[in-house]
């Protein structure tokens, strides 16, 4: 015990010996009312509307050396009511490590990241952090940095198992495109405000053989690889990527897809006017042997094509892709808010059964956010989509004469609790 008690006291001195250390504390706390009638997809006859209130607690604590950076968040998600009152446990399973890594600084220019973070690049198509849902989006990864005035470059690595085995490296958790091993190099560059990055990502998934296909049969391999741009050119923007995949869709098919995205903005003041069009290949439901679906993986796909979730957000894999057209403007009421008005027409980007029209729908969303406080924020959303014919024939066939729309009110409250330097 005195070993232990002098061993602290060490440590402690050494510590505070140490420059430029800071110590930051914050919360981030949301709560989410939404009412779905139609969200994600098509509502069904003879069915009631749900709603529900999301709620997501999160603490956050941030260390800081001129060396070292040691970052811990952790987060309980659950929905008001999941737990019976008075009940002596909370079973329910909603508090969760959300990250936990350390940074290390090696000279100048190099540095070290490892443990459980997210990872996020550009406007999020790929690899982003999802912060719309309440529980995020995490890797468990070893990240390579080298960072020198307006150039970036970072390696990743990533290798998934469920425990510590003895024997094998058989990865039973799958869907959601969950990876056994990952591998990226990432590259920006910055100049007068303009950014281009390059990525090329390797994803491998646990294959199976067997007669019941539950015999692990090593990987199978999917690579991402493409550009993303961001140009100001006084009062107008140019935003857009260019993403090729190829490699397997599955252990017994190939896959070549592509997303192609092109947005200019225009801001005379301090209004925002928008447009573009987004283009992300798909399959023929006629039958191919090849995949052509084109699936953005591990990005904050709730930002794109549409805020009802119609395509992409733990949906529409594997399927005719899509071609979203859409306009918006964002406008500033007053000094502490702002409204988004966003319309999209989507149609398929590949064939349809029976040579369909390729028209799906068109979505209106609505986005009002009211800043009532320091570290105090409301949103209020409202979204209606206006269903084509075939829209069911990718939505399982449910009907597209009823109404579909979706209505979320969110609270967020995320003050700094405490900051320290030594």
């Amino acid at each position: 015990m005195t070993r232990y008690f002098l061993l602290i006291i060490t440590l402690v001195c050494v510590v505070s010996q140490m420059k430029g250390q800071e110590f930051k504390m914050d919360l981030d706390f949301r709560d989410r009312f939404e009412y779905r009638h139609g969200f994600s997809t098509l509502f069904p006859d003879d069915a009631d509307p749900a709603a529900f209130v999301r709620q997501r607690a999160r603490l956050n604590l941030d260390y800081q050396t001129e060396w070292l950076e040691a970052y811990l968040s952790v987060q309980d998600i659950s929905t008001w009511g999941d737990t019976r009152q008075i009940l002596a446990a909370d079973d329910n399973h909603s508090f969760m490590l959300f990250q936990a890594w350390v940074g290390i600084s090696i000279g100048q220019n190099w540095g070290l990241k490892a443990g459980r973070q997210v990872i996020s690049y550009d406007n999020q198509r790929i690899l982003g952090g999802l912060d719309w849902a309440m529980q995020g989006r995490f890797h468990d990864a070893l990240l390579i940095k080298y960072l020198k005035n307006d150039f970036l470059f970072d390696l990743g690595f990533a290798f998934s198992q469920q425990n510590e085995p003895v024997i094998g490296t058989g990865y039973d958790i799958t869907g959601f495109f969950t990876y056994k091993t990952m591998q990226y190099g990432y590259f920006k560059k910055v100049w007068n405000k303009s950014v281009t990055s390059f990525l090329f990502m390797n994803n491998g998934f646990q294959a199976y053989t067997g007669e019941n296909n539950d015999i692990p049969d090593g990987t199978y391999n999917m690579q991402t690889t493409g550009v993303f741009f961001n140009f100001p050119a006084g009062n107008f923007s140019f935003e857009g990527n260019v993403y090729y995949q190829f490699g397997k869709a599955s252990k017994n098919t190939d896959l070549s897809a592509y997303d192609l995205a092109l947005e200019v903005g225009f801001k005379p003041g301090s209004t925002l006017f928008a447009i573009g069009y987004e283009m992300l290949s798909g399959t023929d439901q006629t039958g191919e042997s090849k995949s052509h679906s084109f699936f953005p993986l591990y990005g904050t796909n709730h930002k794109f094509n549409g805020y009802m979730d119609y395509f992409y957000v733990g949906n529409h894999a594997n399927n005719v892709g899509l071609n979203d057209l859409y306009g918006k403007i964002m406008l500033k009421p007053g000094v502490n808010n702002s409204l988004l008005i966003k319309a999209h027409y989507f149609s398929s980007n590949a064939e349809l059964t029976d040579d369909a029209d390729k028209y799906l729908g068109t979505e209106v969303d609505v986005v009002f956010t009211q800043k009532l406080m320091n570290n105090v924020n409301l949103n209020v959303g409202y979204s209606h989509m206006f269903a084509g014919d075939s829209m069911s024939l990718i939505k399982g066939g449910a009907p597209t004469d009823n109404t579909n729309n979706w209505f979320y009110l969110q609270l967020n409250v995320d003050p700094v609790l405490f900051t320290h330097t030594f």
